[in-house]
């Protein structure tokens, strides 16, 4: 078992890769009396085109698939992985992303049996034409939850707007109409080629004795059959730039939702380089955009934007990009205004150096801080996208940053012709 210690967190994290390909990571943290762990595969909604394992021909799934799989993991012929981990003490869940599934719990009794019971249910798939016909009923009325709801349909709506035509236009549970035309062996596809283990990864942090848990998770796997692990051949649409620069919606809401989102084509570097590239990217919008920022205490301040704006910076497997959201009483003021910022970007930041140390100290004390939370630590970890190196690396990637960093990461990104609105306005 590896061991890499983090002087600048007072951590270690144990890690090791099993023969069956499953990557293990261990972080024992001292007064907790908590433990979670996180299962995930590398597998999320835009992976709808593949050639499945062992085979040769490529497949297309129904869009939600993956969100669909992921509901029907906990079902099985006799009981339900729910009551497993309620039996045991745990408290447990799931979740889809474009491009990942997660399983979850935590509990502060029976370490072991709930480790049995995630690596068990997720490695252990039920399904027949009875609860998969079922479960449409019930993800179909989720749909609609979400087509109902204005903050959902900003968020997809934009992202399917800086990404018109490819997967990631697709909503993560798919439509009504996509969900209808799944089948058991459509997951069951789905499930042998992305639930292999060595398409996935184990993180569990909190009360733990490293070598004792790593027994155990060893002791469940060799005792399991496995197909040897192969490359996984996902098949995606040629790149294109296209955007829909502009989109309305209406809806039934009080004020109107204006989303901002600009879209990445710059080719983003790889292994450490992409986190510093990340990192970079916040310390960029938190001197343009942030809480302290002269523009936005003017806007604020004008009336232009107020407590609901904010904006969230995403990297992921095939794509990155930024939203910036908020309501607003002038929809044309807001747009106008952040356009404005975007656009003189660049002089913006040259004149805004004196801030940088303060923003750069912000940032460091934010990512210790999260070390205090187990859900954090684990929710946050991925161990592919920035190749060796990985959350604990942050500090000292930020530490590292200089201004300079900064104003040539922002320059790549942002890029008047990868930006899309969106409004939703009342039809009142």
């Amino acid at each position: 078992m590896k061991q890499r210690h983090y002087s600048d967190l007072g951590e270690t994290l144990y890690s090791e890769t099993l023969d069956n390909g499953l990557r293990v990571y261990l972080l024992s943290k001292a007064g907790f009396h908590k433990t979670y762990a996180v299962m995930t595969t590398d597998y999320g909604s835009i992976d709808q085109s593949f050639v499945p394992l062992n085979g040769t021909e490529p497949v297309t799934q129904p869009a939600g698939i993956a969100h669909f799989l992921e509901h029907k993991m906990f079902e099985k012929a006799d009981h339900d992985a729910f009551d497993t981990f309620a039996h045991f003490g745990g408290s447990s869940n799931a979740f889809t992303s474009f491009t990942h599934t997660s399983y979850l719990f935590s509990a502060t009794h029976h370490l072991k049996e709930n480790l049995e019971t995630l690596l068990d249910f997720v490695q252990d798939p039920y399904f027949t034409d009875k609860t998969v016909n079922k479960e449409k009923g019930i993800i179909g009325q989720e749909i609609q939850m979400y087509e109902d709801d204005p903050n959902s349909r900003a968020y997809f709506g934009t992202i399917a707007n800086l990404y018109p035509n490819q997967p990631l236009a697709d909503d993560i549970a798919g439509t009504i109409e996509s969900i209808a035309k799944i089948t058991p062996d459509d997951l069951y596809l789905a499930h042998q080629t992305f639930y292999h283990p060595s398409n996935m990864s184990l993180f569990v942090v909190g009360r733990l004795e490293p070598s004792e848990t790593l027994a155990w998770i060893k002791s469940n796997q060799t005792a399991k059959q496995f197909a040897e692990p192969a490359p996984i051949r996902r098949i995606l649409p040629p790149f294109s730039d296209q955007i829909i620069e502009h989109k309305q919606l209406v809806m039934p809401v009080e004020r109107p939702k204006v989303t901002i989102g600009i879209r990445g084509m710059d080719k983003l570097p790889v292994g450490i380089e992409r986190l510093k590239y990340e990192d970079a990217l916040s310390l960029g919008f938190t001197l343009l955009l942030g809480e302290t920022a002269p523009d936005f205490l003017s806007l604020y301040d004008q009336g232009i934007i107020d407590d609901s704006f904010g904006y969230n910076i995403e990297l992921q497997r095939g794509a990155h990009h930024v939203i910036m959201a908020g309501e607003a009483d002038d929809p044309a003021a807001f747009e106008n205004a952040l356009s404005d910022i975007l656009q003189h970007a660049d002089d913006k930041l040259a004149a805004a150096g004196d801030r940088f140390e303060a923003v750069q100290r912000e940032a460091i004390g934010s990512t210790l801080s999260s070390f205090n939370s187990l859900e954090a630590i684990a929710n946050q970890f991925d161990d592919r996208l920035y190749g060796e190196a990985n959350l604990f690396d942050e500090v000292g990637v930020v530490k590292a940053l200089t201004m300079s960093d900064v104003i040539s990461t922002m320059q790549q990104f942002i890029r008047t012709a990868s930006i899309s609105v969106q409004e939703i306005v009342s039809g009142h």
